[in-house]
């Protein structure tokens, strides 16, 4: 039988911004209504696409960069940054009973799996993302709901109403990181370093990476938010062939890529792919 759950989601509606209430069958979300009567049904992979009007004009990672994603993520290779931002987000948290956690651009909830494996089981959080393929695994993740949205747009949530926010190579929002972020709450951005795979750029076909970001990333968060602790996370990979065409493929290059004529040149490259890969975390608080 369906019925509202107790869940304090910290929802509003995209149309009215009236709170909006989750309905469940046992196990699984079915939807999300406010007052006025707007209904959101999930999908059957239980992710909610929250989307109106012409939704978003940013192309989506499609299903075979997302699985790319998945099976580079979870075989461990950036386990030394996800360890990173659960240590930090369970500091943040250390002492609330009921944390709830925020992932703005949580591709296939890899990181916020990490972060809530640290936190009590009573923590909840919300993943957000414009893939609704990446947002498929994201739901399966405990005490989630996944949403596919686009951060630049207002964000479907109430104010003050999230204890923690990552934001993982993803675009950085600051005024509406701010608005849903309760005060003295952390806000953790992670960034490339002008480095990052740059010894397997030409090989694998990688986009380029701008200078140095964490300037742009101090003013995108605004004057909300104060920077207190910057981390450099740098780790060597050996990548077998598949390994490296699933690092290829997952993010921005996997848009234009070719993949056949990727896994010739891959193929064709003698022994174990040795890349460098460095990273930035921000810590920011909310004032």
């Amino acid at each position: 039988m369906e019925q509202p759950t107790n869940l304090d989601v910290g929802l509003v509606c995209p149309v009215c911004r009236l709170e909006l209430r989750l309905r469940t069958r046992p196990g699984r979300p079915t939807q999300l209504s406010c007052p006025d009567l707007h209904a959101f049904d999930a999908a059957k992979q239980g992710y909610f696409n929250l989307l109106t009007g012409k939704g978003t004009a940013f192309r989506e990672d499609g299903s075979a960069m997302v699985a790319a994603r998945a099976a580079f993520l979870e075989a461990g290779h950036y386990g030394p940054l996800a360890a990173a931002l659960a240590e930090s987000v369970a500091a943040a948290v250390d002492g609330n009973p009921a944390p709830r956690i925020l992932d703005a651009g949580a591709g296939t909830g890899y990181y916020l799996g990490q972060v809530l494996h640290g936190l009590p089981e009573s923590a909840t959080a919300i993943a957000m993302d414009i893939s609704k393929f990446a947002m498929r695994r994201a739901a399966k993740l405990p005490g989630t709901l996944a949403l596919v949205w686009d951060l630049w747009r207002e964000l479907p949530m109430a104010d003050a109403s999230f204890d923690a926010l990552i934001n993982v190579f993803s675009p950085h929002n600051g005024k509406e990181f701010a608005r849903v972020l309760r005060p003295g709450g952390v806000a953790l951005v992670v960034t490339p370093l002008p480095e990052h795979l740059a010894d397997g750029a030409q090989l694998l076909g990688l986009l380029g990476i701008a200078g140095d970001k964490a300037a742009g990333v101090i003013a995108s968060m605004g004057e909300s938010f104060a920077l207190e602790d910057t981390r450099e996370i740098r780790m060597p990979l050996a990548l077998s062939p598949d390994q490296a065409f699933d690092l290829a493929m997952m993010g921005p290059a996997g848009h234009h890529l070719d993949p056949a004529i990727l896994r010739e040149r891959i193929d064709a490259h003698p022994g174990a792919i040795e890349l460098s890969a460095a990273f930035r975390v921000q810590e920011f608080r909310r004032r």
